[in-house]
């Protein structure tokens, strides 16, 4: 298989802007689904809780199902991701742009459902179609393609959360305004990818046992899931960590967007330094870094907010790192023993979510049992017990990474 030319930007492009409509689907949607159903339906936050819950449970059961489907459809991947984006972009008018056609709960837990779902279908085919077009491209392809990919997903993320707090000075139904454009970048992407789906390459069968039975893709999927639980944990305790240790309410927007843009300015600096020096020990920088800065906000109190903005400063930098290069050097491998790495991404999607869904599951009611409450005062202990979990859980579970990559021989993309 002979490689291309450099590919045109615009092709690129086109990845950056997929990556940006898959983001913007994904975190914005804890963001602001559960409080628009509270403050439009009154629907409860216990409620709406446990269908994310139960809905978690599900995309981390479907995914790897998912990623069996997307490998079956590989020869028409174009018409399956169209779709895709079809329903996708359908969930997300339903739910913000329609009335609920019956009990708000359950209309938010279909919505969720369709969202979700081709959500999970969408991110598996794309991520499977990069590793076609990265085995393409000059050497270093994989990274050059992960640098445009990741930057655009961080980047629909900072956008898509700020977008219907924007959009509330412009129209009077922002959250409306808000899916429709979604909508709109749904069109515009599938535009911009329309010449990417074809699948030139052969492509091998390839199912779970061939993925599982290679050493290095164990070992990658192991840090994967190690590497993205220290994320899972702060995500699921930032908005606690500000308000109630930082003593810092209506903060929490702000230093979530410093986090992310940090993360989307800093994944192509990234990418440029692999190529140059190496996967492997750019991405050991950026670990160290998270470690740091994890150990810096253990000892962190009531306004030290200045101080924590640094800290989702190199946090933030060091997540580019983990997006852009890990899913780079696992599709490196892919290409080399399962070309058609849909099922290979579908079980990269698992660890991930499940990552999530432990963090959940462990650290809330843990909190929860040692007196913190998220709405009152807290005594130093529980206080004391949020840091360790938030900081302290993370910073062992970054070392505890350290030290599989480091006996871990990546081929570099």
């Amino acid at each position: 298989m002979g490689m291309s030319p450099t590919p045109r930007a615009t092709a690129l492009g086109g990845y950056a802007v997929f990556a940006a409509l898959l983001s913007a689907a994904g975190l914005p949607i804890y963001i602001h689904a559960p409080k628009f159903y509270v403050d439009e339906f009154g629907v409860s936050l216990s409620a709406l809780g446990a269908v994310l819950f139960i809905l978690r449970l599900l995309d981390v059961v479907q995914d790897p199902l998912l990623g069996k489907l997307s490998s079956m459809t590989a020869s028409k991947r174009g018409f399956a991701v169209g779709i895709g984006v079809v329903v996708l972009c359908a969930g997300m008018i339903g739910l913000f742009a329609v009335s609920p056609l019956f009990a708000p709960v359950a209309w938010f837990a279909l919505m969720l459902t369709l969202v979700f779902s081709a959500f999970s279908f969408l991110t598996i085919s794309f991520y499977a179609q990069g590793v076609g077009k990265g085995g393409t491209m000059q050497e270093g392809g994989h990274l050059r393609l992960a640098r445009w990919r990741e930057t655009g997903a961080l980047l629909g993320v900072c956008v898509a959360s700020i977008a219907p707090f924007v959009l509330i000075s412009v129209i009077d139904a922002p959250f409306a305004g808000f899916a429709f454009g979604f909508a709109v970048l749904g069109v515009c992407a599938l535009v911009l990818m329309r010449d990417e789906w074809r699948n030139d390459v052969p492509r091998k069968g390839s199912d779970f046992r061939v993925i599982l039975q290679d050493v290095q893709a164990r070992r990658l999927l192991l840090i994967a899931f190690v590497n993205a639980a220290p994320v899972a944990v702060s995500s699921t305790l930032f908005l606690f960590f500000v308000k109630s240790r930082l003593d810092a309410p209506g903060q929490e927007g702000v230093l979530l967007l410093l986090f992310f843009i940090s993360a989307a300015v800093a994944a192509p600096l990234w990418g440029m330094l692999a190529q140059r020096y190496g996967i492997k020990l750019i991405l050991l920088v950026a670990m160290f870094l998270a470690v740091i800065a994890f150990g810096l906000a253990l000892n962190l109190g009531a306004g030290d907010t200045v101080s924590f903005a640094l800290i989702c400063v190199a946090t933030g930098a060091a997540m580019g790192a983990d997006l852009t290069l890990l899913p780079a050097a696992f599709a490196t491998r892919m290409a080399k023993i399962a070309p058609n790495a849909a099922e290979g991404f579908g079980l990269w999607a698992f660890v991930s979510k499940l990552s999530l869904a432990f963090a959940a599951v462990l650290l809330l009611p843990m909190l929860e049992r040692n007196g913190f409450t998220s709405s009152g005062q807290n005594d130093e202990d529980a206080l004391w017990l949020l840091s360790l979990l938030y900081a302290g859980v993370p910073c062992a579970l970054k070392l505890l990474a350290i030290a599989l990559l480091c006996s871990t021989k990546l081929e570099e993309g």
